[in-house]
């Protein structure tokens, strides 16, 4: 009996269909992952803040001047929105298992050389570096909303974020506290051998993942920018970012030059210990993901946005008043953090295959607003004093405002919102 012939042309496979990966199982994040990649960013973004409640500290200890030492915060911005642009897409591209452990490691190697920087200039120039490498929180927040589930996204994003804006306000904390023990250089030892356990627990921790997408590095970068050129919404939630986080570094770095003159005085350690109010708007950001979720982003960034101009209002009250300093805080972070998340799971609705390139717009952008915010903090203290400062967050408050009314009903709001 014949046997039918099947040697014939094997089936042809379409060019895309080549280059596509095969589907994987969806992995859907645990709540002990989720803690992971919140300590881990939170440990991480950190290192961005060490030195600012120690500024005259260190100033005085390599002789420099006080208005000097404000660029120590500015530098480390500069560095890491540099990082974030030139770093963070390639989680598009790259086995994120791999890549963040990496850049982990270079940070402990960075904290190390500024703990030995023998001169402010060094000083400067390692701390610029801890800010390009500093990245990894940025890494792990997109990498949350793909693992997560669509219906529990950003309330994941948000546990995550919370525990990235925690680092940053109890690190002022940390820092005083060993810098009032053991000198300001011990905080930067500790915080590399930190970096070194974390790359350690996420190799082993997260799961290994195809790249999204391939395309040559110079192609990726410049994809950053055809998001937002094509994205509206990207455009508009850049700006009301990095004016969020411009007010959010003026305030805290000129915070640190109020308690530090009469008639407070306060030593670091005091002064690293106001960061612990902040931890406040870390909660609200996690209740923020869940707003998100439930379709309420929008209204709840214009509340979010009044709450802001209504805490500069009152800290144009608070100069001489520890307790409505401590209002002013509290409610200060509650509003920005809030609107922060809410701004970045916004971002990150907008394409699932591209959320390493759009949280590199958004924090490239917030962190160029947060660079700008420090040096004007310093000029502001120089020529007006915390009168000068709180005047001027109530004018970027109140431009926010106007960006947020004429957005919410068009180029803010995202398809699926009500």
């Amino acid at each position: 009996m014949a046997t039918p012939d099947k040697s014939g042309p094997p089936p042809t496979v379409t060019e895309p269909e080549a280059l596509t990966p095969p589907p994987t199982r969806r992995t859907f994040m645990t709540r002990g992952l989720t803690f992971l990649f919140a300590m881990a960013g939170g440990a991480a973004v950190g290192n961005l803040y060490w030195a600012q409640p120690l500024l005259d500290f260190i100033a005085q200890d390599l002789h420099a001047s006080t208005a000097a030492a404000g660029w120590l915060v500015t530098a480390t911005q500069i560095g890491y929105a540099t990082g974030i642009l030139l770093l963070v897409p390639l989680g598009d591209v790259r086995d994120r298992r791999r890549l963040i452990p990496v850049i982990l490691l270079c940070s402990a190697i960075a904290l190390l050389l500024c703990a030995l920087a023998p001169s402010f200039a060094l000083l400067l120039g390692a701390i610029t570096l801890l800010g390009v490498t500093t990245v990894s929180g940025q890494l792990l927040a997109p990498l949350a909303g793909d693992l997560a589930d669509d219906e529990n996204r950003g309330a994941v994003v948000g546990t995550v974020v919370s525990g990235i804006l925690t680092g940053i306000l109890v690190s002022r904390t940390v820092s005083g506290l060993i810098a009032g023990a053991a000198g300001w250089r011990t905080i930067y030892v500790v915080a590399a051998a930190v970096a070194v356990l974390f790359a350690a627990l996420l190799h082993r921790a997260i799961p290994s993942l195809p790249p999204k997408t391939r395309m040559p590095y110079p192609a990726l970068i410049a994809s950053v920018w055809t998001v937002v050129r094509h994205e509206r919404t990207v455009r508009w939630t850049l700006v009301l970012g990095a004016t969020a986080f411009a007010l959010f570094t003026m305030f805290w770095t000129s915070l640190t030059f109020l308690l530090s003159a009469p008639p407070f005085s306060y030593s670091v350690t005091t002064i690293g210990l106001f960061g612990l109010l902040g931890v406040a708007g870390a909660l609200a950001a996690q209740r923020a993901g869940r707003l998100h979720d439930r379709g309420l982003s929008l209204p709840a960034t214009g509340i979010a946005w009044a709450l802001v101009l209504a805490s500069f209002a009152l800290a144009a009250f608070a100069g001489h008043s520890v307790a409505l300093l401590v209002v002013v805080i509290v409610l200060l972070d509650v509003a920005v953090q809030g609107v922060n998340l809410l701004n970045q799971s916004r971002m990150l609705a907008v394409s699932n295959e591209a959320r390493s390139r759009l949280n590199t717009a958004f924090v490239t952008g917030n962190f160029l607003g947060g660079a700008v915010g420090s040096a004007v903090a310093s000029v502001l203290w120089a020529t007006g004093g915390w009168t000068a400062v709180t005047i001027a967050g109530m004018v970027l408050s109140g431009f926010a405002l106007v960006v947020w009314a004429l957005g919410r009903r068009g180029p803010l709001r995202l398809s699926p919102e009500a």
